[in-house]
């Protein structure tokens, strides 16, 4: 029997998955002694994305890795198999995150002066709770505030490889975000 080709294997693979894997984790499926070598693998992955175009499936990379996923153009089908409505984020919750993904690492005390009110616990937990926010350290000042930034689930979920691939703000401007990747109304 043939072994199949290094792309249909990253391809099963990243499928079963369910989460993005990185090029260490792809070359752990192989023996020891037959693993590719990362750059292998990685033009393995090129090719891979290149077979995928125009395709039900498009392969991203984002901050944790590789992932199989569904292109943005197909979601009006795909959300039909699930019942569930998409999490809607209060506004408060959307600028309290954006504050921490521009400005991170940043205090409570830093996000309630940007925004101007007080910041409720329950948008702290929200956002902890989803994975997108954590305690990153304190800062070095009376009271040792704690200091938040975002975490590599936020990157992952939003389909970001690091922070650099933000938007700017004056690319956001008034009229909202040019990148529908980046819409904060996402399913749990």
């Amino acid at each position: 029997m043939n072994e199949p080709a290094l792309e249909s294997i990253l391809e099963a693979a990243l499928l079963a998955a369910g989460e993005p894997l990185s090029v260490e984790q792809l070359r752990g499926l192989f023996p020891e002694e037959a693993q590719p070598a990362p750059r292998d693998i990685e033009a393995a992955l090129v090719r891979l994305q290149g077979q995928l175009d125009g395709r039900g499936v498009v392969l991203r990379q984002v901050a944790s890795g590789y992932r199989l996923q569904v292109p943005e153009t197909f979601a009006p089908w795909v959300a039909r198999l699930w019942e569930e409505k998409p999490a809607r984020y209060s506004r408060a919750i959307l600028e309290t995150l954006a504050i921490i993904a521009y400005r991170q690492p940043i205090t409570r005390g830093e996000i309630e002066e940007i925004r101007g009110v007080s910041l409720s616990s329950s948008i702290m937990r929200t956002l902890q709770e989803r994975g997108w926010v954590r305690v990153a350290g304190h800062r070095d000042a009376p009271g040792r505030p704690a200091v938040y930034a975002t975490t590599r689930d936020f990157l992952d979920h939003f389909n970001l490889a690091g922070l650099s691939d933000l938007p700017s703000l004056m690319e956001l401007g008034d009229h909202g975000p040019e990148h529908p990747e980046l819409d904060l109304e996402m399913p749990v």
